[in-house]
């Protein structure tokens, strides 16, 4: 392939309509290039880094398929994309290789912070997932502000460096920053840097996960239960 600096990814799933419109929501996405890939080639086939894994076959199913991936293919990381699964199915999940968890009706905004996340080398999941995972012992870069219980980001931010975190939270990339504020893209990275050193973020995606979730979080919104609704 061509397309220099991008993320690879490859979908397989058991709807090839569904997976031909992943593939396209995902093309959408700044710096990602998808393709398809059979059930009976995803074993073998070369040419991406990241697989997002729709299925909703039943769990074993899905272990197994990780199991082997794992073993096949070990650099490639892997987001399963499934039904409603319980807390404690999403950690099998992810201890069976998974990098990533997200639900079949998850929006392109989501799924292009997953694939950023896994790409970073940390895991997307529930944050009750992550606060387990945390708590065994597990290596991950990424903890929820559920978790740290840091203060709030925009608490820390100027009125300036808030602009520039909303424009963030809208998928805007650096360039489109800088045309809607009317600064140099070089002035948007200053701000970019600031604010990570201030809110201990390790990179843009955090930053922007994290903030996201404050938003959710303040507007009322919350896990409540067992299972990933």
């Amino acid at each position: 392939m061509t397309n220099h600096g991008k993320t690879h990814v490859g979908v397989v799933g058991n709807d090839e309509l569904r997976s031909l419109g992943l593939v396209s929501i995902l093309d959408e996405i700044p710096n990602v290039a998808a393709r398809q890939v059979g059930l009976t080639d995803v074993y073998a086939s070369e040419g991406f880094e990241l697989l997002l894994l729709d299925t909703r076959e039943p769990l074993d199913s899905i272990l197994q398929m990780l199991t082997r991936l794992r073993r096949d293919r070990p650099s490639v990381r892997c987001i399963v994309m499934t039904t409603a699964l319980s807390l404690d199915e999403i950690q099998s999940v992810i201890g069976a290789g998974a990098k990533g968890f997200l639900l079949e009706s998850a929006g392109i905004s989501e799924i292009g912070m997953a694939i950023g996340i896994v790409q970073d080398g940390s895991i997307w999941a529930p944050r009750k997932v992550m606060a387990r995972l945390v708590e065994a012992g597990a290596s991950v870069t990424y903890v929820s502000p559920q978790i740290a219980m840091q203060q709030p980001i925009e608490e820390l931010l100027t009125e300036r460096e808030r602009e520039v975190l909303h424009l963030l939270m809208s998928g805007r990339s650096n360039r489109e920053i800088g045309a809607a504020m009317g600064i140099e893209q070089a002035t948007v990275k200053a701000h970019l840097g600031r604010m990570l050193r201030k809110s201990r973020a390790t990179n843009r995606v955090e930053l922007t996960l994290r903030a996201m979730e404050e938003r959710e979080t303040s507007a009322g919104g919350g896990a409540g239960g067992s299972r990933v609704q």
